[in-house]
């Protein structure tokens, strides 16, 4: 980019930001409306437990009360090392820093999410949460 020229990527990358820190902090606050109001019904969503995909708002919606039991009150779930790249889609990724309520250590989780700008809003359209693969040697 070069100076004195504004960047549209620039701001829609802030907008974006914005959006999945709002979607973060409606995971700590268990705010269910909140949580799946910027995504769209042709959802997918992918996670560490099973199932392994979910498509649509519906499934979306049921997967989170277990996990908010999990957090409790006194859980964690933080974004660190958020990075975005926006245009006419988005992504971002971060590690998501996950505690359950009972725990005593932070695991980390890796969160790669896509989003389509519609109308002038972002909108997510995927989301995936991932750990990684660990094999078991057998004898082990």
């Amino acid at each position: 980019m070069s100076r004195g020229r504004v960047d549209l990527t620039e701001s829609a990358a802030v907008m974006v930001r914005r959006r999945l820190e709002d979607w973060a902090e409606a995971v700590r606050s268990h705010d269910l409306e909140r949580l799946i109001a910027y995504h769209v019904d042709d959802f997918v969503y992918f996670d560490v437990p099973p199932p392994t995909q979910v498509r649509g708002l519906a499934g979306y919606r049921d997967s989170w009360p277990p996990f908010f039991d999990y957090i409790g009150d006194n859980g964690t779930f933080e974004l660190s090392e958020l990075e975005v790249a926006a245009g006419d889609v988005a992504f971002g990724h971060a590690i998501l820093r996950v505690r359950g309520a009972f725990e005593s250590r932070t695991g980390q989780v890796r969160l790669t999410v896509g989003l389509r700008r519609i109308d002038g809003e972002w909108w997510i359209s995927h989301e995936q949460h991932s750990a990684p693969y660990i094999a078991v040697r057998s004898g082990q």
